[in-house]
This record gives structure tokens, C-alpha cells and sequence, in this order.
């Protein structure tokens, strides 16, 4: 039996929507300019560079209306990690996600309106927007004046160590969406939760 959970309001699909593309604009044009060769550029480098800040400048706004909203509203409780039994909560998903989910078990912490994240998704969000997205922000806004904040306040090998933090937390990050795109497809059809994020509506099955 099909059914239906209204989970995700308008303002929270239009910020999940725009941060995704914003972080997808961020990988394609830091690929570019890491990569791509001079003679024959995926993105000329110039363009490259102005879509990458002004997209990492957007993304900050974007970023700050999560922590206004998950701090004025009930949505920050599904970030809440509750430590105790915590380790337990993690092995129990985990196995469903290794074992369970191919011989058709139930998903032993089923979507509520109470809580939407299993024990796994919970950390692993926890960790990409309050640890993660702080570092990605924290390394990239002061190389948007090519570096020379850094190079005067600290030293050039403050800035290399700046870069180089920064591709390494771009890299997690772009691992996140692979892996969270891949977990999308496990639901009550392949499709279901990209739907969700359209209609707002969580679709399971009991």
C-alpha cells in the first residue's frame, strides 16, 4: 500500500533545488579551472572563474537562509544527533544499507514527519553542512581577491595551504552529491525522491 507524506514545503524545495544547482555550477567550473588545458579549455578559464565566485557568493547567502531557517524553525531538529545509542543506530542502517535494502527488508528507521534522516543520513548531513559548507566558505571567500588577503595578513604558503584545503573540502563535497544522488534512488521507485523535492510529497510504502 502506497502512501504519501507531506515532508518538504515550497521555501525548502527552492532552497534544496538552488543549493544543488549552485554546488553543481561550483564542481563544474572548479574542474575547469583546476584541469582543463590552456590550449583547449573545458571553460575559458576567465568565465570559469567568475561563475565559480559569483555562484560561491550566492551559495553563502543560500547557506545563511539554512541556518536562519533551521534555527527559527522545527526543521533544525533533524539535525539534532542524539548521541546516546548513537554508535548502535548507525550499525542497525548500515546494514540495512550493505545487506537489508537487497533482501527487501524494512527500513528499520522509517521517515516521520518527526524525523526525517536515518541514523547515517543525519551525521553525514550534520558533517557536509555545519563542518563542511563552514570550511568550504571559510577557505574560498578570502582567494576571491586572488589570494592577496591572505598573502598579506599571512604568507604564501598560508595561501597554498588555503587552496589546497579548499580543493580537499570541494572534493568531500562533490563526493556528497555523488553518493546522496545514488541513495536518492533507493525509495519507493527510483524516481520517488527526486519527485519529492518537486511536490513536496515523501512517498513510501508500507
Amino acid at each position: 500500500m502506497e502512501n504519501k507524506l507531506y515532508l518538504y514545503p515550497g521555501l525548502i524545495r527552492i532552497w534544496h533545488i538552488l543549493n544543488a544547482l549552485l554546488i553543481i555550477l561550483l564542481i563544474i567550473s572548479g574542474l575547469s579551472m583546476q584541469y582543463s588545458d590552456p590550449m583547449n579549455p573545458f571553460m575559458r578559464f576567465d568565465l570559469a572563474v567568475s561563475l565559480h565566485n559569483i555562484s560561491g557568493i550566492i551559495l553563502v547567502f543560500n547557506y545563511l537562509l539554512f541556518i536562519l531557517a533551521n534555527t527559527i524553525s522545527k526543521n533544525g531538529r533533524h539535525y539534532r544527533i542524539q548521541l546516546n545509542g548513537l554508535i548502535n543506530r548507525l550499525m542497525v542502517q548500515f546494514r540495512y544499507y550493505t545487506f537489508g535494502i537487497f533482501k527487501a527488508e524494512d527500513a528499520p528507521f522509517p521517515v516521520t514527519k518527526k524525523m526525517k534522516f536515518n541514523p547515517i543520513q543525519q551525521v553525514t548531513y550534520f558533517m557536509t553542512m555545519y563542518i563542511f559548507m563552514p570550511l568550504i566558505f571559510l577557505t574560498g571567500l578570502p582567494m576571491l581577491f586572488s589570494g592577496a588577503l591572505i598573502r598579506q595578513l599571512l604568507s604564501e604558503n598560508a595561501y597554498f595551504v588555503t587552496d589546497i584545503l579548499h580543493i580537499t573540502v570541494g572534493f568531500f563535497l562533490s563526493l556528497f552529491l555523488i553518493i546522496h544522488v545514488y541513495f536518492c534512488t533507493i525509495g519507493a521507485k527510483p524516481y520517488s525522491n527526486f519527485k519529492s523535492i518537486v511536490t513536496g510529497y515523501h512517498e513510501g510504502k508500507h
